[in-house]
């Protein structure tokens, strides 16, 4: 995944990347990020077992903050979640319980993060609601993902995607047309194509006059700039995307340079008022997820709950490990395929060494790892 420091200072990273123990300045939500729900009481179980601390989620990642240390955090994207489910595992605090594991993928590596509720006023609901299936909040997680992975359209480009109907846009919930320019052609080719436009309140649309199928969404999101230059067909309209969504350098030429002028500063104030109020397109109703609070917040961000974090009694810890411990301690085991989390368990004799080892996987023996060949 590009880097995105390349794409400058205002990139939206929050849904992308994973982040370990990060200063005050990183948890803090960006503009058009909101706080879904809060949970007290949550161990992170694989890096910090025994250690309380909080767990919000927001409409763009989940991030896990120690009560013991400010240094001790995470924040993980959505967008590297690969799956969520609930298994049992080894708590210091809790002894053997159900936790929610997070399976994610982030710069080719395989990292599980395991959260352990350690409030044991919500086990009744709990156990009333399902018996597997985790804390109320843990459910409120795994839905805002399932809408946020829906959601796509607001925040990744879009390739001959199924979005036209008749000429018309396919519109996104909270989305507006603000206009629709015809006589707009893409210079993807060495001919052009003749095309039609629709400006949203959330993305720019190109498709082919006679092919709804040939077309480009283009959310604002993943704009980084918009310009008039000269080309081959005359003078044309240049969006160029950000290194996350491929780096599309994609031409359009507009019938008049009147027009050209008048359609480049459209897309200019469009794009600069979606960088002040972001939309990423994650709407989640708390009410009718069964949690019996107001709804939470739309699409559209109108009523951003900008709250701030819960205020801990918080102890500084010196000392502390390097990043690449930290980090270690995350990685997914691939082989392990019965849910068992064997850093946190407690050590076993092992006669064949004369050591105490972490215990293995089903099967394994200490002969077994130390004849590789």
């Amino acid at each position: 995944m590009p880097s995105s420091k390349a794409d400058g200072p205002d990139v939206v990273w929050q849904d992308r990347e994973i982040k370990f123990d990060s200063p005050a300045s990183t948890l803090a939500l960006r503009d058009g990020e909101f706080v879904i729900d809060v949970m007290t009481k949550v161990e992170d179980t694989k890096g910090n077992n025994g250690d309380a601390g909080n767990l919000t989620i927001t409409n763009l990642r989940v991030i896990w903050r120690s009560a013991r240390s400010k240094r001790a955090n995470l924040s993980i994207g959505y967008a590297s979640i690969t799956s969520m489910n609930v298994k049992q595992a080894a708590s210091r605090l809790r002894g053997v319980t159900n936790a929610l594991y997070v399976m994610t993928k982030f710069n080719g590596s395989r990292f599980e993060f395991i959260f352990t509720n350690l409030d044991r006023s919500v086990e009744a609901e709990t156990r009333a609601r399902a018996t597997n299936e985790g804390s109320p909040a843990f459910l409120t997680l795994q839905a805002v993902h399932k809408a946020y992975d829906k959601s796509k359209l607001y925040r990744d480009l879009k390739l001959r995607g199924a979005i036209i109907a008749n000429d018309e846009l396919k519109l996104l919930p909270n989305e507006e047309v603000y206009n629709k320019i015809s006589g707009v052609m893409n210079l993807s080719n060495s001919r052009g194509n003749d095309g039609t436009f629709h400006l949203t309140n959330v993305r720019l649309v190109w498709h082919a006059e006679n092919s709804e199928n040939f077309n480009v969404s283009i959310p604002y999101l993943q704009m980084r700039s918009v310009a008039a230059r000269d080309s081959k067909f005359g003078r044309a309209l240049v969006v160029t995307t950000t290194q996350r969504s491929g780096g599309y350098v994609l031409g359009f030429r507009v019938e008049s340079h009147e027009k050209l002028e008048a359609v480049l500063r459209e897309v200019e104030a469009l794009h600069r008022v979606f960088r002040k109020n972001p939309i990423f397109g994650v709407a989640f109703d708390k009410k009718a997820n069964g949690k019996g609070d107001e709804a939470a917040r739309s699409a559209d961000g109108i009523g951003d709950d900008r709250r701030a974090f819960p205020e801990d009694d918080v102890e500084i810890v010196d000392g502390g490990e390097s990043g690449a411990d930290l980090v270690a301690k995350y990685y997914a085991d691939v082989d392990g395929n019965d849910g068992a989390d064997r850093a946190s368990l407690e050590p076993v004799f092992d006669e064949t060494l004369g050591l105490a080892i972490e215990p293995l996987p089903p099967g394994a023996t200490a002969a077994t790892l130390w004849n590789v060949a």
